[in-house]
Protein backbone atom coordinates (compact mmCIF):
# COMPACT_ATOMS: atom_id res chain seq x y z
CA UNK A 1 0.00 0.00 0.00
CA UNK A 2 1.45 3.37 0.86
CA UNK A 3 2.13 5.42 -2.41
CA UNK A 4 2.49 1.95 -4.07
CA UNK A 5 -0.70 0.25 -3.22
CA UNK A 6 -1.26 -2.54 -5.43
CA UNK A 7 -3.80 -3.72 -7.75
CA UNK A 8 -4.05 -7.21 -6.93
CA UNK A 9 -4.20 -8.35 -3.03
CA UNK A 10 -5.28 -11.57 -3.87
CA UNK A 11 -7.37 -12.88 -0.56
CA UNK A 12 -5.84 -16.16 0.57
CA UNK A 13 -8.84 -18.50 1.95
CA UNK A 14 -11.56 -16.30 1.28
CA UNK A 15 -12.56 -13.36 -0.66
CA UNK A 16 -11.13 -12.11 -4.02
CA UNK A 17 -10.70 -8.92 -4.82
CA UNK A 18 -12.35 -7.59 -7.59
CA UNK A 19 -12.80 -9.07 -11.37
CA UNK A 20 -9.09 -9.23 -11.51
CA UNK A 21 -8.55 -10.42 -14.91
CA UNK A 22 -4.93 -8.84 -15.92
CA UNK A 23 -2.45 -11.40 -16.67
CA UNK A 24 0.46 -9.58 -14.03
CA UNK A 25 -2.17 -10.50 -10.81
CA UNK A 26 -1.93 -13.79 -11.99
CA UNK A 27 -5.87 -13.65 -10.50
CA UNK A 28 -8.90 -15.40 -13.20
CA UNK A 29 -12.50 -15.05 -12.75
CA UNK A 30 -14.82 -17.08 -15.03
CA UNK A 31 -18.97 -18.00 -14.70
CA UNK A 32 -19.92 -21.51 -14.17
CA UNK A 33 -22.75 -23.11 -15.42
CA UNK A 34 -25.06 -21.65 -13.35
CA UNK A 35 -23.99 -18.36 -14.30
CA UNK A 36 -21.63 -17.76 -10.60
CA UNK A 37 -18.83 -15.47 -11.42
CA UNK A 38 -15.79 -17.37 -9.74
CA UNK A 39 -12.21 -16.12 -8.58
CA UNK A 40 -9.42 -17.66 -8.48
CA UNK A 41 -5.57 -17.45 -8.16
CA UNK A 42 -5.42 -20.15 -10.65
CA UNK A 43 -6.42 -20.93 -14.27
CA UNK A 44 -9.61 -21.87 -15.13
CA UNK A 45 -9.17 -24.62 -17.19
CA UNK A 46 -10.88 -27.49 -16.18
CA UNK A 47 -12.63 -25.17 -13.48
CA UNK A 48 -16.04 -27.05 -14.73
CA UNK A 49 -15.38 -30.00 -12.30
CA UNK A 50 -13.61 -27.36 -9.30
CA UNK A 51 -15.04 -27.24 -6.34
CA UNK A 52 -15.89 -24.04 -5.29
CA UNK A 53 -17.35 -22.30 -2.00
CA UNK A 54 -20.21 -19.28 -1.76
CA UNK A 55 -18.63 -15.75 -0.55
CA UNK A 56 -20.69 -14.50 2.23
CA UNK A 57 -22.80 -11.42 1.49
CA UNK A 58 -22.25 -11.61 -2.23
CA UNK A 59 -23.04 -13.60 -5.54
CA UNK A 60 -19.38 -14.81 -5.84
CA UNK A 61 -17.74 -17.60 -5.41
CA UNK A 62 -14.24 -18.55 -5.39
CA UNK A 63 -12.10 -22.03 -5.31
CA UNK A 64 -10.56 -21.72 -1.65
CA UNK A 65 -13.53 -21.51 1.32
CA UNK A 66 -13.92 -18.65 3.60
CA UNK A 67 -12.88 -18.72 6.85
CA UNK A 68 -15.96 -17.84 8.90
CA UNK A 69 -14.33 -18.38 12.29
CA UNK A 70 -12.56 -15.01 12.04
CA UNK A 71 -15.88 -13.13 11.24
CA UNK A 72 -16.71 -10.98 14.24
CA UNK A 73 -13.65 -11.60 16.19
CA UNK A 74 -11.98 -8.52 16.16
CA UNK A 75 -15.08 -6.14 16.55
CA UNK A 76 -12.69 -4.44 19.55
CA UNK A 77 -10.13 -4.19 17.67
CA UNK A 78 -11.60 -2.55 14.80
CA UNK A 79 -13.87 -0.05 17.15
CA UNK A 80 -10.64 0.95 18.94
CA UNK A 81 -8.97 1.89 15.50
CA UNK A 82 -11.68 3.54 13.93
CA UNK A 83 -12.20 5.81 16.82
CA UNK A 84 -8.86 6.47 17.28
CA UNK A 85 -8.64 7.76 13.45
CA UNK A 86 -12.44 9.22 13.08
CA UNK A 87 -13.35 6.17 10.62
CA UNK A 88 -16.33 4.46 10.49
CA UNK A 89 -15.87 1.39 12.19
CA UNK A 90 -18.07 -0.39 9.04
CA UNK A 91 -16.01 1.21 6.55
CA UNK A 92 -13.55 -0.84 8.59
CA UNK A 93 -14.96 -3.61 8.59
CA UNK A 94 -15.92 -4.06 4.82
CA UNK A 95 -12.54 -3.12 3.93
CA UNK A 96 -11.58 -6.25 6.16
CA UNK A 97 -14.05 -8.20 4.82
CA UNK A 98 -12.82 -7.59 0.53
CA UNK A 99 -9.07 -7.33 1.52
CA UNK A 100 -8.72 -10.57 3.19
CA UNK A 101 -12.61 -12.25 4.57
CA UNK A 102 -10.52 -11.74 8.12
CA UNK A 103 -8.29 -14.27 7.85
CA UNK A 104 -4.99 -12.29 9.95
CA UNK A 105 -2.77 -14.69 7.88
CA UNK A 106 -4.05 -13.92 4.56
CA UNK A 107 -0.97 -12.60 1.75
CA UNK A 108 -1.03 -11.93 -1.61
CA UNK A 109 1.11 -12.65 -4.39
CA UNK A 110 2.18 -9.01 -4.18
CA UNK A 111 3.25 -9.34 -0.65
CA UNK A 112 0.26 -7.86 0.74
CA UNK A 113 -0.32 -9.05 4.54
CA UNK A 114 -2.53 -9.70 7.40
CA UNK A 115 -6.26 -8.43 7.91
CA UNK A 116 -5.89 -5.19 5.82
CA UNK A 117 -3.50 -6.07 3.20
CA UNK A 118 -0.30 -4.01 4.06
CA UNK A 119 2.20 -4.43 1.79
CA UNK A 120 5.70 -3.66 3.52
CA UNK A 121 6.38 -0.54 2.48
CA UNK A 122 3.05 0.39 4.25
CA UNK A 123 3.73 -1.34 7.41
CA UNK A 124 6.89 0.22 7.54
CA UNK A 125 5.84 3.46 7.23
CA UNK A 126 3.10 3.44 9.81
CA UNK A 127 5.13 1.46 12.56
CA UNK A 128 3.32 -1.99 11.89
CA UNK A 129 6.55 -4.34 12.99
CA UNK A 130 4.60 -7.33 12.64
CA UNK A 131 1.61 -7.03 9.78
CA UNK A 132 0.16 -10.30 11.22
CA UNK A 133 -0.55 -9.77 14.39
CA UNK A 134 -4.16 -8.51 14.08
CA UNK A 135 -4.34 -5.57 16.76
CA UNK A 136 -0.74 -3.55 14.95
CA UNK A 137 -2.42 -4.43 11.03
CA UNK A 138 -5.79 -3.28 11.65
CA UNK A 139 -4.32 -0.14 13.61
CA UNK A 140 -2.39 0.73 10.59
CA UNK A 141 -4.44 0.17 7.68
CA UNK A 142 -6.60 2.50 9.59
CA UNK A 143 -4.09 4.90 10.11
CA UNK A 144 -3.70 4.93 6.31
CA UNK A 145 -6.71 4.96 4.72
CA UNK A 146 -7.79 8.05 7.33
CA UNK A 147 -4.30 9.33 5.49
CA UNK A 148 -6.00 8.82 2.62
CA UNK A 149 -9.10 10.01 3.32
CA UNK A 150 -7.71 13.28 4.23
CA UNK A 151 -5.57 13.39 1.44
CA UNK A 152 -8.09 13.05 -1.21
CA UNK A 153 -11.54 14.34 1.08
CA UNK A 154 -13.30 11.44 -0.33
CA UNK A 155 -14.38 8.00 0.87
CA UNK A 156 -14.52 6.54 -2.90
CA UNK A 157 -11.45 8.27 -3.97
CA UNK A 158 -9.83 7.06 -0.83
CA UNK A 159 -10.84 3.75 -1.12
CA UNK A 160 -9.93 3.72 -4.75
CA UNK A 161 -6.31 4.81 -3.23
CA UNK A 162 -6.16 2.42 -0.87
CA UNK A 163 -6.76 -0.27 -3.60
CA UNK A 164 -4.56 0.99 -7.05
CA UNK A 165 -2.42 2.90 -5.23
CA UNK A 166 -2.71 7.27 -4.44
CA UNK A 167 -0.48 7.82 -7.35
CA UNK A 168 -3.22 6.35 -9.72
CA UNK A 169 -5.88 8.28 -8.53
CA UNK A 170 -3.77 11.40 -8.84
CA UNK A 171 -2.75 10.55 -12.43
CA UNK A 172 -6.60 10.16 -13.46
CA UNK A 173 -7.23 13.77 -12.42
CA UNK A 174 -8.43 12.88 -8.62
CA UNK A 175 -11.08 9.86 -9.97
CA UNK A 176 -11.09 6.63 -9.74
CA UNK A 177 -8.77 4.81 -12.21
CA UNK A 178 -10.68 2.63 -15.28
CA UNK A 179 -9.18 -0.68 -13.58
CA UNK A 180 -12.25 -2.52 -13.52
CA UNK A 181 -10.92 -4.14 -10.69
CA UNK A 182 -10.46 -0.96 -8.77
CA UNK A 183 -13.98 -0.09 -9.64
CA UNK A 184 -15.09 -3.29 -8.34
CA UNK A 185 -13.52 -2.73 -5.21
CA UNK A 186 -14.66 0.50 -4.51
CA UNK A 187 -17.88 -1.01 -5.23
CA UNK A 188 -17.95 -3.77 -3.40
CA UNK A 189 -16.34 -2.09 -0.48
CA UNK A 190 -19.49 0.44 -0.92
CA UNK A 191 -21.91 -2.25 -0.95
CA UNK A 192 -21.30 -4.11 2.25
CA UNK A 193 -21.09 -1.02 4.29
CA UNK A 194 -24.89 -0.10 3.70
CA UNK A 195 -24.53 3.19 3.63
CA UNK A 196 -24.31 6.48 1.24
CA UNK A 197 -20.27 7.41 0.83
CA UNK A 198 -19.31 10.04 2.47
CA UNK A 199 -18.41 12.74 0.01
CA UNK A 200 -17.01 16.07 1.12
CA UNK A 201 -15.32 18.84 -1.79
CA UNK A 202 -11.77 18.54 -2.25
CA UNK A 203 -10.24 21.37 -0.76
CA UNK A 204 -7.48 22.94 -3.06
CA UNK A 205 -4.50 24.76 -1.48
CA UNK A 206 -2.25 26.54 -2.91
CA UNK A 207 1.35 27.00 -2.73
CA UNK A 208 3.13 30.45 -3.60
CA UNK A 209 6.48 31.75 -2.76
CA UNK A 210 7.12 35.34 -0.26
CA UNK A 211 9.54 37.21 0.56
CA UNK A 212 10.66 37.30 3.44
CA UNK A 213 13.75 39.66 5.41
CA UNK A 214 15.30 38.87 1.94
CA UNK A 215 14.26 35.01 1.49
CA UNK A 216 11.61 33.17 -0.20
CA UNK A 217 9.41 31.38 2.37
CA UNK A 218 7.04 29.24 1.12
CA UNK A 219 2.94 30.48 2.06
CA UNK A 220 0.17 28.02 1.93
CA UNK A 221 -3.58 29.28 1.71
CA UNK A 222 -6.88 27.97 0.32
CA UNK A 223 -7.46 30.71 -1.19
CA UNK A 224 -6.15 31.57 -5.21
CA UNK A 225 -3.36 33.93 -5.57
CA UNK A 226 -3.90 37.05 -7.05
CA UNK A 227 -0.61 37.35 -8.84
CA UNK A 228 2.88 35.71 -9.19
CA UNK A 229 3.25 32.39 -9.41
CA UNK A 230 1.79 29.22 -7.53
CA UNK A 231 1.44 25.60 -7.38
CA UNK A 232 -1.83 23.17 -6.30
CA UNK A 233 -0.32 21.03 -3.99
CA UNK A 234 -3.96 19.38 -2.34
Amino acid sequence: MTSSRFLCPFVLGLLVLGSARQAEAQIYSWRDASGHEIFSDRAPAGSATRRTFAVPGSALRSTRPVVEGYRNRYDGLIDQAAAKYSVRPDLVRAVIQVESGFNPRARSPKGAMGLMQLMPSTAAEFGVRDPYDPAANIHGGVAYLRSLLDRFGDETLALAAYNAGPSAVDRYGSAVPPYRETQQYVDRVQNITGAEPVRSARRVIYKSLVMVDGQFVPRYSDTKPSSGTYEIVR
